[in-house]
């Protein structure tokens, strides 16, 4: 980002001194949204976002070098924070832990705006409770392919479910292609168990809807449908919570709707523009999830009814990893997405016939998470061309190594 222009902004939030520094920096150059607006926008909905955020540990998203730059995650809640700002000791499968940062009020809000953070990604438990989620999250993410009506489709099949099982779910756009759906829980189950009842949800899902929706982890086997994203639900992983503003140019943000709007409205619609003036007229569709904690009993019973999901067999090089179904190429591995797209074009313009029998679903552009930031990975699915004219692995056109320099420590 540039050198501030300005300087710092002083803000007395309910009583607490939130400095913002460089307030004038543009970071959204397509609306012209200064870090200022920013900050301003998430105080006119701070009721809501702190009912989507406030009192969990979160991870700090932060976008410190601009929106056209990767961000980078931080666990750890900055040394110097202010007084206002609460924190919680999270301990990791790896063995390591993070004192990470827990905001419980407005001010906490425009303190980590401040600090480059666009959207709030905290965990799906209370500080209070680390062991125990109160928050069962159903992200409905879709293929290439899919439109809206699909995913609307998905997600009242979804409420159904749910529903059927004496749970609530409440909606809202997930502020890029897909929607989420949160469902508050009672904290009575460990990270085991409530993602085993998001599995078990998802793979009912599918089970009702085969072809529009599906449960499998593989994103090659999943053609043109949505995937009910059940491992949103493990421990450690993170989402955009209510009121969040994503890193696109429109400055786009994830909104809650009711359910009687989820098939009307669009993603586009809602925008650091748009939001707070909803916000003031129909105030928060979520205003009342936290009245409305549900039991995992009937989906946990559903579980064993099923049985255990379909497990991907494994390679037969001795490695015991997992081996794919599909025929997958590796493309490139990059540092931006920018890169990984550059690269998917070089591969096209090789090979311009098998590009042509290509499916949207058949090109898989991952973002991956590293030890603190996303690098991008580019395969591509050559279900659809026929084996002869199959293009071979090559080496790879770009080869990023997310932890090239850092020991094994």
């Amino acid at each position: 980002m540039s050198p501030a222009k300005t300087p710092p902004e002083i803000l007395d939030v309910d009583g607490h001194e939130v400095r913002v520094t460089s307030p004038d920096r543009i970071v959204f150059p397509e609306p012209g949204l200064t870090k200022l607006d920013l900050v301003r926008y998430y105080l006119s909905v701070a009721e809501g976002a702190l009912r989507g955020a406030g009192g969990r540990p979160m991870v700090l998203k932060r976008f410190s070098k601009g929106l056209d730059q990767e961000p980078f995650f931080q666990k750890r809640v900055p040394e110097n924070h202010p007084d206002f700002i609460d924190t919680a000791t999270l301990r990791y499968a790896s063995g390591t832990s993070a004192e990470e940062t827990v905001i419980r009020d407005a001010a906490g809000l425009a303190w980590v705006v401040n600090l480059g953070c666009l959207d709030l990604n905290p965990h799906p438990v209370r500080a209070e409770d680390l062991d125990h989620p109160d928050e069962l999250r159903v992200d409905l993410d879709p293929m290439p392919g899919v439109d809206w009506s699909q995913i609307v489709d998905v997600a009242f099949i979804a409420r159904e479910v749910l529903e059927d099982h004496g749970l609530v779910g409440w909606p809202k756009t997930s502020g890029s292609r897909g929607l989420h759906i949160l469902v508050r829980i009672r904290p009575e189950w460990d990270y085991a168990d409530v993602r085993l009842a998001a599995e078990t949800l998802a793979r009912e899902v599918e089970n009702r809807a085969p072809g529009l929706a599906t449960a499998r982890w593989w994103k090659e086997e999943r053609g043109e449908s949505v995937f009910v994203d059940f491992n949103q639900n493990a421990k450690d992983r993170t989402v955009a919570s209510a009121y969040s503003i994503r890193a696109l140019p429109d400055a786009r943000v994830s909104t809650p709707l009711t359910w009687d709007e989820v098939r009307d409205r669009r993603p586009e619609e809602f925008t650091v523009l748009t939001v707070p003036d909803r916000f003031r007229s129909v105030g928060d569709p979520h205003a009342g999830i936290d009245d409305a904690a549900g039991s995992l009993d009937a989906l946990l019973a559903l579980a064993k009814e099923l049985g255990p999901a379909e497990k991907p067999p494994r390679g037969s090089d001795g490695s015991g990893r997992r081996a794919s179904t599909m025929p997958l190429i590796e493309v490139a591995r990059t540092k931006t997405k920018p890169e990984a797209l550059d690269a998917l074009e070089t591969w096209k313009q090789r090979h311009p016939e098998a590009t042509s029998q290509l499916h949207p679903a058949d090109v898989l552009v991952d973002g991956m998470r590293g030890s603190s930031s996303l690098w991008y990975r580019v395969r591509v699915n050559l279900q659809h061309v026929p084996d002869a004219e199959r293009p071979a692995q090559e080496d790879l056109i770009a080869d990023y190594d997310p932890w090239a320099g850092r020991s094994a420590s």
